[in-house]
């Protein structure tokens, strides 16, 4: 399922050696994730299981739970000692909450924290700063159908008045099938919200209370696959069964959620996915788990893909958009200078994306890169003036 999905892995880099964790206690339990079902169910997992591997543990492995959406990791240190993480996916909302009442130490999120949600959390320190909000990577939510209905692309608009429940048939839409089925993750889910925001909110429509709500991504589209009316929204690696349909926005092309679309943010409905890490009540397990130097290599090998991509595409601002922002975090300053300044040639609008630096911080890497970031953006004269470079 993983390498279907459409992802760029861009986690936080360690600047200093990283210090020796603290002894596992008897229970084992050293981590304690929650949040994004997207995150969750397969991605997460997966990081915990390379970052233990890499820490030199010992029979890493999935343990059952018992609980829906719940899963644990177990290895063994050296010495024997028993290292558990709990990962609980309920819904990126659930991981604010659990961190509000010391039930997770990380968050995981398949949207940006909220500014109630940053708020209601300034006793663990502020959750949009650099080294507390780390983006580890891009996914796409993907409009799926039962494999057999003969749609192949929908517009925004479109989408907003199915889901609204305006376009009640699918004969309305040029298909066949008689009423459609409307399928939506729930109100914890960071899938809805980003749903919510690129589709409904600008088109002005709220869901309709006729569609079934879901906090598995797996059973969701599952329920679609095997509805020849339905119709429902998913993060890219649960497709599965079902079929996803090509989406336009406004007077954009048609376009499949494609690794290639999703890599450069040119589909419509591409989102970034989040570990959040309180600074002031930082676990330094959870701390190793963001920052771990073997995600280094993951930086390297991606800079080497988005130098590739842009061979590929020289035109595409965007490209060199990501060129620059991996050339940064892989430590190469000349390289990212030279990227971000073709992308504003190419397309002013690039510029935007620099509006503020907590955006343009986070995207280029952590603190450490402050000074290189503020000067990037003074030579694209973006800004008039930095005082910290």
């Amino acid at each position: 399922m993983l390498r279907a999905l459409a992802l760029l892995l861009f986690c936080a880099l360690a600047t200093t050696v990283q210090a020796a964790l603290p002894t596992p206690p008897d229970d084992g339990l050293v981590l304690r994730i929650q949040g994004s079902n997207t995150i969750g169910a397969s991605l997460g997992p997966a990081l915990v299981k390379g970052w233990l591997v890499e820490l030199g543990l010992h029979g890493v492995h999935d343990a059952a739970t018992g609980k829906a959406n719940e899963q644990r990791v177990l290895a063994t240190t050296e010495q024997g000692r028993r290292v558990r993480v709990d990962i609980a996916a309920h819904g990126s909302s659930t991981g604010f909450t659990a961190l509000k009442v010391g039930s997770a130490d990380l968050a995981a999120a398949s949207r940006p924290i909220k500014d109630s949600e940053r708020q209601a959390l300034e006793s663990l320190g502020d959750l949009k700063s650099p080294e507390a909000e780390q983006v580890i990577a891009i996914d796409g939510v993907a409009i799926i159908l039962h494999p057999q209905n003969p749609l192949t692309r929908l517009d925004t608009r479109q989408l907003a008045k199915i889901f609204a429940g305006e376009v009640k048939t699918w004969e309305e839409l040029g298909g066949i099938g008689g009423p459609i089925h409307l399928y939506a993750r729930d109100d914890q889910s960071g899938t809805w919200d980003t749903f919510r925001e690129l589709v409904l909110t600008p088109h002005g429509k709220s869901l309709s209370n006729a569609a079934r709500r879901f906090e598995s991504s797996e059973q969701l589209s599952d329920a679609v696959s095997q509805d020849p009316a339905g119709i429902g929204f998913i993060g890219l690696p649960y497709v599965r069964q079902a079929k996803a349909v090509a989406i336009v926005d406004g007077d954009s092309q048609a376009m499949l959620p494609l690794a290639s679309l999703i890599a450069t943010e040119d589909y419509p409905l591409s989102r970034r996915l989040f570990f959040y890490l309180p600074p002031n009540a930082a676990n330094p397990w959870a701390q190793s788990l963001v920052r771990d130097p073997a995600m280094r290599q993951v930086i390297f090998d991606l800079h080497a893909a988005s130098q590739s991509l842009v061979e590929q595409q020289p035109d595409n601002p965007l490209a060199h958009f990501n060129a620059g922002c991996f050339a940064a975090r892989a430590g190469r300053a000349d390289d990212a200078i030279e990227h971000l300044r073709r992308a504003v040639e190419i397309n002013e609008r690039i510029k935007e994306l620099m509006a503020t630096d907590e955006v343009f911080i986070a995207l280029v890497g952590q603190v450490a890169w402050t000074s290189m970031t503020c000067c990037v953006r003074q030579t694209l004269q973006s800004i008039s003036s930095c005082s910290r470079c």
